[in-house]
């Protein structure tokens, strides 16, 4: 019971997927024939392709020749939405490429005005239960190839085909209007032509302005023909060295699209930088004769500056040389600065917190309470307390006196100078006296009143001006 439920649901699901499918190849993959009747098929082959705007639609299925001695071409559309074939819809062989490929061009239908009805559809056939579409002979073309043209102008083609043209004007004399019948008909490439005249025919107005304007136009040509001669020339060798180099081009070609599109985000940020770019230029722009004139006012500096550059240059070249020698300083400097840098870091954040934390206004008032807590105090302020040497070296001489000499090192010819005895006599003597007189006056200063004092007989005189400094410096008998 089971295995037949199981073949049942299979054989459901298979049916389904069976009508689906058939259901969505009749929207989507019908293939569309069209047979296409051609005066002459020279190159097609079964599997060429078939293209609509240069896009592939479809490929050439087979190829017979129909009872009037015709190229039946059936064409196979497998491109959807290319099966809307209507009565004006054309074909044409065009080369595929230089090797002698062809491929089949095609218009469904023409274009035509919005609102303009559009032509009936193609004439089908039934053809071994395929519906074909019909496409006559009068809506088929095949332009001659350039390379048959170019065959003609060969030898003995070129001799035969005046042979032929003179054999076949006599053979068709008085048949102009038979003539003319045929030659329209022998070619689709001779309809165009007449098409393309009929268009020209009524542009005549346009054509004749073109004409005089081309005379305005071609008149320096032709004062200067020989570089149009030569331009030709020179692009005759373009043209020869492109040839030799067709399939270097043929890739740049190929790579050319994925070039552009890398290329478009460039050219989009190049014009957001143009568009904001262009206040600058017209500022520029206006400020230009300004640039201008400045320009020109710099050319007598410029060359007045010549010589200094000169000179400079001559500079250089012993500048250089003491770049040279300084590489081992600068080498040295570089060490060290990377040793300091530790160094330096901390210096700088100490040098900050006693700046920030005003520790240079401390470090003042401690030097200033210092000197204030250490001087002496009297009724007319604060004093510096000092001793003051007296003897006979601290008087103004303008001649210097050995005794009072101090130098550490003395020249070697100071110790031959003579001494006056007088002078050596009164050096021992002020010496002897020093120890003495020290303490003589030292006695007298601590004990006696100012107004008592006075030098005593081993000491020189003090001079007024000295008792000044000293009342001023050690005070008098009411210090503090």
């Amino acid at each position: 019971m089971r295995r037949l439920l199981a073949i049942t649901l299979l054989a459901l699901c298979a049916g389904g997927l069976w009508v689906f499918g058939a259901g969505a190849g009749e929207g989507t993959g019908e293939r569309y024939l069209v047979d296409a009747e051609f005066r002459n098929a020279f190159l097609l082959v079964p599997g060429e392709d078939v293209k609509i705007a240069g896009v592939r639609v479809g490929e050439i299925k087979s190829l017979d020749v129909t009872e009037r001695q015709t190229a039946s071409v059936v064409l196979d559309i497998t491109e959807p939405g290319f099966g809307d074939w209507r009565q004006d819809a054309t074909c044409t062989i065009r080369p595929q490429s230089l090797i002698g490929e062809k491929f089949v061009e095609c218009t469904p239908t023409q274009p035509r005005a919005e609102g303009d009805e559009a032509p009936p559809l193609l004439a089908t056939e039934d053809r071994d239960g395929e519906q074909v579409a019909i496409l006559p002979v009068e809506n088929t073309r095949r332009p001659v190839d350039l390379d048959l043209v170019n065959n003609t102008l060969r030898m003995p083609y070129r001799e035969r085909l005046t042979i032929l043209l003179n054999e076949f004007g006599a053979g068709v004399a008085g048949k102009g209007e038979q003539l003319g019948e045929i030659i329209r008909t022998a070619d689709p490439a001779l309809k165009a032509t007449d098409e393309v005249l009929e268009l020209l025919a009524e542009q005549n107005d346009t054509l004749e302005q073109l004409a005089q304007d081309s005379d305005a136009s071609l008149a320096p040509l032709a004062d200067d023909r020989e570089r149009l001669a030569s331009f030709i020339t020179q692009s005759r060798k373009v043209a020869e060295a492109t040839a030799e180099r067709s399939t270097d081009l043929e890739a740049n070609i190929q790579r050319l699209p994925a070039f552009l599109r890398e290329l478009r985000p460039t050219m989009t940020r190049l014009g957001a930088l143009a568009d904001q770019g262009t206040p600058v230029l017209s500022d520029l722009n206006r400020v230009g004769p300004d640039v201008g004139r400045l320009i020109t006012q710099l050319g007598p500096f410029s060359k007045a500056a010549t010589p200094a550059f000169v000179t400079l240059g001559d500079a250089s070249v012993t500048g250089r040389r003491a770049l040279n020698n300084s590489q081992p300083i600068i080498r040295d400097v570089k060490t060290f600065a990377g040793s300091s840098k530790t160094v330096a870091r901390d210096l700088r954040q100490l040098t900050e917190s006693i700046r920030d934390t005003g520790g240079i206004e401390r470090i003042m008032d401690f030097a200033f309470f210092q000197v204030a807590a250490i001087n002496g105090y009297d009724r007319l302020g604060h004093y510096l307390r000092a001793q003051l040497l007296v003897n006979l070296c601290s008087d103004y001489a303008t001649e210097n006196d050995p005794a009072c000499t101090a130098n550490f090192v003395q020249d070697d010819d100071s110790s031959d100078i003579a001494l006056p005895a007088e002078k050596v006599q009164a050096a021992q003597t002020v010496s002897a006296a020093k120890p003495a007189a020290a303490k003589t006056v030292a006695k007298k200063v601590a004990d006696a009143p100012r107004a008592a004092r006075a030098p005593a007989a081993e000491a020189p005189a003090v001079p007024p001006a000295a008792n000044a400094v000293l009342d001023y410096l050690l005070g008098d008998g009411d210090a503090k």
